[in-house]
Formats: C-alpha cells, sequence, structure tokens
C-alpha cells in the first residue's frame, strides 16, 4: 500500500495579507503610540515652520504647507521609518537670497529642480559616501546639533514676560517627572495641554504660538510656479537648487544614521535620498518652500514618545494641517513656553554627554577629540550642519592620512659581499607617505645591485608609482640597477599601468 503524501499547507490570501499588515494594525498599543507621537510632533512643527519662513522671507503658510506634504509623503516614499521630514532651517538659509533677489516663483522653482537634483543623486548612490563620516565626526553632529536646538529656544527666553520663566520651570518638571507616572500618554503632549490650560484659564500675557504668525485656513492648492520657463529661469535657479538638493540630502542621510543607531534598526539610505527629493517636488508644485529631514522632531517622535513606525511621521503632518485648519484658534493660544520645554528636553537627550565623560576624553586619541570640536566648532558658528560634516570629514581624512603616513618605514640590509644592498618598504605608499620615500635612499653610497623589496608594503595611487620611478631615474644616474621585488597583485597592476608614463612631459 503506497505512504500516504504528505500534506502541505499553504496560507490562504488572507492569511498572507495579515502578515504583511503593519504594525499599527495589529498592536493597539503600537498604535497609541504612534498617533500620540504624530500630534506631539505637529504641535512642535507650527513654531518651528513659521521661524523657518520668517528666515527665508516668504509667508507662515508656505513654511506649514512644505512640512505638511513633506511629512506626508516622505512616511511613503522615504527610506527611514519615523523620521520626520519638514520645512528647515538649513533649506531656509540656502534658498533666502534666491527669495529676496528673484522673488517667491523663483524659490519654489528651484525647490521642485532640488528635488530633481536629490532624486538623480540618489539613484547614483550618494548616500554610499556615508560610510567616509567617521564617528568623531557624528558624535560632533549629534552635539552641535543638541546646541543648535538649544540656542534656538534662547530668544524665546530673552526679555519676555515673567511668566514665562514659571511655565517653563513647569513644563520641563512635567516632562521629568510625568513618565513616572505613566508612559501611556507623552509627556510633552501632558506638558504643551497643562500649560495651554493654566495659560488661557488665568489670563497669562506671555508669547504664543499665534504670535509668530497667521496659521493658514485652508489645504494648499497644487501649481506651477510663476517663472518664465527658459534657459535663463534655469540658469539662475541651479546653484541654488544644487545647493538645497546637497544640503537636505547631507542632513537627512546623517539623520537617518542617527535613527538607525537609536533604534538598532538599519534604513534604507538610497530609498531615503530618493524619497526626499520626490518628497521636494511634490512640496514644490503645492507652493512649500521645501525643506528635509528635522533633527529635532525626530527626536521629539522616536527618543521621546518611542515611535518607530511610517504611521507617526504621516499624522504629524496630517495633524499640522488639522490643527492648523480646524483647530486654529486653540493651537494660536498655546504659550511658546510649552514648546520650548520640549525642545530643551531635546536638547538634553540628544547631546551625547558619554562623549564628554573624563573618561571617554582620556582613552579616546586626541586626532578625534580635535575632529570633534572641529565639526562642533564650525556647526555652532556656521549654523550649517552640511559645512560641519564636510569639514570635520575632511580633518578627520587628513589627520588619518598623516597618522597612515608615518607608519610607512624603510630599512636598509647590505649583503656580506657588499655587491646588493636590500631595501625593505613596509606600510601604505600613498601621496603623503610617498612623498618622503624618496629621501630614504642613499644614492651615492650604495653599491651597484639594489634591491626595493615591497613585499610588506601597497601601492594605492600615482604619487607612489611617480615616486618609485624618481628613485629609479637617480639611481640610474649613479650608473646603478634597480630591482623591485615583492609587489601583490593590486600594487603590482598599478605599477604596470603607470611606471614611466608619470615623469614631466608625458
Amino acid at each position: 500500500m503506497p505512504s500516504a503524501s504528505p500534506v502541505v499547507s499553504v496560507p490562504s490570501p488572507l492569511a498572507r495579507l495579515r502578515g504583511l499588515k503593519p504594525d499599527w494594525l495589529s498592536d493597539p498599543k503600537v498604535w497609541r503610540t504612534e498617533v500620540l507621537a504624530g500630534l506631539v510632533v505637529a504641535l512642535a512643527l507650527i513654531p518651528e515652520a513659521i521661524s523657518f519662513s520668517v528666515i527665508a522671507g516668504v509667508d507662515p503658510a508656505l513654511g506649514l504647507f512644505a512640512s505638511f506634504t513633506m511629512a506626508v509623503t516622505i512616511a511613503i516614499v522615504g527610506g527611514r521609518r519615523a523620521m520626520i521630514s519638514a520645512a528647515t532651517g538649513a533649506v531656509a538659509l540656502v534658498i533666502a537670497p534666491l527669495n529676496r533677489e528673484h522673488g517667491l516663483g523663483y524659490l519654489i522653482a528651484a525647490v521642485i529642480l532640488a528635488g530633481v537634483f536629490q532624486v538623480v543623486l540618489g539613484a547614483l548612490g550618494v548616500a554610499k559616501l556615508m560610510r567616509f563620516v567617521p564617528r568623531s565626526v557624528m558624535v560632533g553632529f549629534v552635539n552641535s546639533l543638541a546646541i543648535l536646538i538649544f540656542m534656538a529656544q534662547v530668544p524665546e527666553m530673552w526679555n519676555v514676560p515673567w511668566g514665562v520663566y514659571p511655565l517653563l520651570v513647569g513644563g520641563l518638571a512635567l516632562m521629568v517627572f510625568f513618565p513616572r507616572v505613566t508612559t501611556v500618554i507623552p509627556a510633552p503632549l501632558v506638558s504643551i495641554v497643562i500649560l495651554t490650560v493654566i495659560t488661557v484659564g488665568a489670563a497669562i500675557a506671555v508669547p504664543t504660538v499665534g504670535d509668530k504668525g497667521a496659521l493658514p485656513s485652508a489645504l494648499p492648492v497644487p501649481g506651477l510656479p510663476d517663472v518664465p520657463f527658459t534657459l535663463d529661469t534655469l540658469t539662475t535657479i541651479a546653484p541654488y537648487a544644487f545647493a538645497m538638493a546637497l544640503v537636505g540630502l547631507m542632513e537627512s542621510l546623517m539623520t537617518a544614521k542617527l535613527v538607525d543607531d537609536l533604534t538598532d534598526t538599519r534604513s534604507n539610505k538610497t530609498r531615503e535620498s530618493v524619497g526626499q527629493g520626490i518628497a521636494n517636488i511634490v512640496t514644490g508644485f503645492f507652493g512649500g518652500m521645501g525643506g528635509c529631514a528635522m533633527i529635532g522632531q525626530t527626536m521629539i517622535n522616536v527618543k521621546v514618545s518611542g515611535a518607530r513606525t511610517r504611521l507617526s511621521t504621516f499624522l504629524a503632518g496630517a495633524f499640522l494641517m488639522v490643527l492648523c485648519i480646524v483647530f486654529g484658534p486653540v493651537v494660536s493660544d498655546i504659550p511658546m513656553a510649552a514648546l520650548v520645554a520640549v525642545m530643551i528636553m531635546v536638547s538634553f537627550a540628544t547631546f551625547d554627554w558619554h562623549s564628554l565623560a573624563p573618561g571617554t576624553l582620556k582613552r579616546m586619541p586626541a586626532g578625534e577629540i580635535a575632529v570633534m570640536v572641529i565639526t562642533v566648532a564650525c556647526v555652532v558658528i556656521t549654523h550649517n550642519l552640511a559645512i560641519g560634516v564636510v569639514v570635520g570629514s575632511v580633518t578627520a581624512m587628513a589627520i588619518f592620512a598623516r597618522r597612515v603616513a608615518r607608519v610607512a618605514d624603510v630599512t636598509a640590509v647590505t649583503d656580506p659581499d657588499g655587491a646588493t644592498v636590500v631595501y625593505r618598504v613596509t606600510g601604505e605608499l600613498f601621496f603623503a607617505s610617498a612623498n618622503e620615500l624618496v629621501g630614504r635612499f642613499d644614492y651615492a653610497g650604495d653599491p651597484d645591485r639594489v634591491v626595493i623589496d615591497l613585499s610588506a608594503a601597497h601601492i594605492w595611487d600615482a604619487s607612489s608609482v611617480a615616486a618609485l620611478d624618481t628613485i629609479g631615474s637617480k639611481y640610474a644616474q649613479c650608473g646603478k640597477a634597480v630591482e623591485i621585488t615583492g609587489l601583490n597583485e593590486p600594487s603590482a597592476h598599478l605599477h604596470d599601468r603607470l611606471t614611466g608614463e608619470l615623469a614631466a612631459g608625458h
């Protein structure tokens, strides 16, 4: 009797669909966390977006529209879950001169073109450049971000009515102690609600969100920028658009890496780069001022509120418009002190305090400490995170090149018969170490046969090949023969391809 065939259980289409459901659909706790996180972020976005609109010289509605469209779009097409993208100060600084000199139509056109640039750069793999950002630069980036977040709150605490200060202290106390009672509701949301109720109920005269500017009363409408579609327009906006694209990508990718570390998860940096471009294109067609990832609001969403999915990002943008259009009068009454308290807590939580601990500084190489300090200084002075990252990375590379150049060494051994000298070269040969290599040989005093053993070395660039050619030429002028031995395969391939081709006149 033939044995029965094994029964294979095939999941039904409905079961497969259940497996594809996002976390927030299957877990009520996740749903609650994501919804409340989105609401807190939306409240924090309103004054920030208005402030950045002022920096760019545009109507506050354009910053709010940008925050709405950026958050909603990036929640769908982005590569890093729970990260918040909206109107930012770095982008505002880049495009402000264009708005002043040429008007709003050119600014909107530049936002769309910047999005196109970001899509192209993302497709070309610009995200892979993140691997060249050292950890010391990343630490400096995080610390400088925390400093900038705090500095941005200082104007809200200076020359203000006395009532601001007890509200500020009360808000900080609520966010420190309320989580000990329960974490079901985010402490920042509780703080904002309680301080708003106190301010309105007691009629305390303090600066409010409404003092920052008028909130929009309707959704944005899509349309084309009001500019002539000519080559002259393209050449005018292209430099600003390209600068905006680079700054936006750098801040977004650095923020994505930061969230990766916080959540111990990986993100798709290429998708995020392309997604930022798509979000800016959408934002431009809806009349927004453009933007990129917002680190402060992302920290509120991920670190303070505990959000982990795309739902919080989407709802941050959606709630932003609902709050402005439906609850505008209520939102306008929120005291700025409540939002300042939230951002101070974000600043404190963002700063890497371990990096300044005496034990850490004692063990850390001086070069890495210098890179961290330089990164922080550049960002704080320029108020531009991208400049700090570039300068810090270049400094780190220079220090690394100098350190590796010192590793290269040359030792000479002469045969007993005195007819041959063998120079053993160890270390990495590149432009920094190769420049000193030529002076390590005794051209006049060496015997007629010279062997250069490179079995413990590696040739990295044309400068090293040129140095070896120069050494051979100097020995040839003295009537002596040089033999190079021990080249590994990559070094031999580079040497064979370039030797004799790098002398002046070629």
